[in-house]
C-alpha cells in the first residue's frame, strides 16, 4: 500500500502500483477519477458528470484521497499525477539480484542481465554473452549421462520456452554433443 521509504515523519508517502490498481479496481472509483482528471473540481461537478449519487461519489473520493491519487486541497479536487510516476519507478526498479553471487563478476553481470528467478528472460544476441548463458544452462546436464531430445527439451523448457534454439546453440558451441537422437554434456565449466 503506502510506504514511507525513509521511515521518517513528514516523508512523502510512496504509493505502490498494487495500491493504485486496487484504488481503480472499482467502477465507481474509476468514474470519479476520470471525472476529476477531466476537470470536475468539486463534489457537485463530479456527481453531475458521473451520474452517481453524492454518497457514492463521497465514498469513492474518500478511497482515492486515502490512496493519494486525488487531492482535495483548497476545496478543489485534482489528480496527483506524480503518484503514478513514483509507483511506476518503484514497480520497475529491479532489486539487486543475489541469484548469481557465487559467480565471477563478469559472469554475474551477464547472468543478472538475462536471468531472473531461474528463468532466461531472453537469449543474448552477443556471442560472448550467449556463451555465458549457455555455460549456465550446461550446468543442468550431468557429465557422462545421456539424454533424449525430449529430456533436453524438458530441462531447457524450465529455463526458457525456445528449447529448439537453446538446444542448437548448446550443440553448435560445444556444450552438448548429439548422436542418434541422444545428447550428452561435452563442455562448460565444472562446478565443485
Amino acid at each position: 500500500m503506502v510506504n514511507h521509504p525513509s521511515g521518517e515523519p513528514g516523508t512523502a508517502p510512496v504509493v505502490t502500483a498494487a495500491a493504485l490498481v486496487g484504488a481503480l479496481a472499482d467502477e465507481h472509483r474509476r468514474r470519479v477519477f476520470a471525472a476529476v482528471q477531466l476537470g470536475a473540481d468539486h463534489l457537485d461537478a463530479v456527481v453531475t458528470v458521473t451520474g452517481l449519487s453524492a454518497t457514492q461519489v463521497g465514498k469513492a473520493l474518500g478511497k482515492l484521497v486515502d490512496v493519494g491519487v486525488v487531492s482535495g486541497s483548497h476545496g478543489a479536487l485534482h489528480v496527483v499525477g506524480e503518484v503514478f510516476q513514483q509507483a511506476a519507478r518503484v514497480a520497475l526498479a529491479r532489486p539487486e539480484s543475489r541469484e548469481h553471487d557465487d559467480s565471477p563478476a563478469e559472469v554475474r553481470k551477464v547472468l543478472n542481465s538475462f536471468v531472473s528467478e531461474g528463468r532466461l528472460q531472453s537469449i543474448p544476441t552477443s556471442h560472448a554473452k550467449r556463451l555465458v548463458v549457455l555455460d549456465w544452462l550446461a550446468q543442468e546436464f550431468e557429465p557422462g549421462r545421456r539424454y533424449t531430445e525430449a529430456m533436453v527439451n524438458l530441462i531447457l523448457g524450465q529455463r526458457h520456452p525456445d528449447t529448439a534454439a537453446l538446444r542448437r546453440y548448446l550443440v553448435d558451441d560445444g556444450f552438448l554433443e548429439r548422436s542418434a537422437g541422444h545428447y550428452w554434456r561435452s563442455g562448460g565449466t565444472v562446478q565443485d
